[in-house]
């Protein structure tokens, strides 16, 4: 299927549509931002960010124009308004001397659904998802063993829907080309 009826399909808010532009323009979003950042985490973050905003506004999205074009320009704004929050931040972070700061430390040992799981012979896949970087298995385990809905998991998780969706379809993915190997 060529690119022009996807987009055409993802307009008509076709989740099929959706998921094969993220499959087909991933990389060069993520690649760009690599190079950028210089980060994975950070341009992971703003790559699930990028197609979060795309799919949001796909309708404003103008066919004169090239659909990489219009996604690199979105992850470049993205970047920006990142690079700016965090100067804002540090700031006025440095302006203030408290030392107030909490750090959530994360308790490894298994927990009883772990120890459910691996009962039910579910072992192999909890390790498979234990390979996903924490925020993938985060979105994993509120869909599907805590069987949260998409707003409820964008409540626990404080971000946008778009944003969980993205991060659920990515999630999924990486799962899959685990558990292929």
């Amino acid at each position: 299927m060529e690119i022009e009826v996807i987009i055409k399909n993802a307009k008509k808010n076709d989740q099929s549509a959706f998921k094969a532009l993220l499959d087909f323009f991933w990389n060069d979003v993520y690649g760009f931002q690599l190079k950028r950042t210089e980060n994975e985490n950070d341009a992971e973050d703003i790559a699930i960010q990028t197609f979060s905003k795309a799919f949001d506004k796909i309708g404003t999205y103008n066919e004169n124009y090239g659909f990489k074009t219009w996604l690199i320009t979105i992850s470049k704004n993205i970047h920006i308004d990142l690079i700016r929050k965090r100067k804002s931040s540090i700031s006025n972070r440095s302006g203030h001397k408290d030392h107030e700061n909490f750090y959530d430390i994360i308790d490894e040992s298994p927990s009883p659904e772990d120890k459910l799981i691996t009962e039910q012979n579910l072992a192999k896949l909890l390790r498979d998802i234990k390979k996903l970087k924490p925020h993938y298995q985060e979105v994993i385990n509120l869909r599907y063993f805590q069987e949260l809905s998409y707003k409820e998991i964008s409540e626990e998780l404080n971000e946008p829907i778009n944003n969980v969706k993205v991060k659920l379809l990515r999630a999924k993915k990486l799962l899959a080309e685990i558990i292929m190997k």
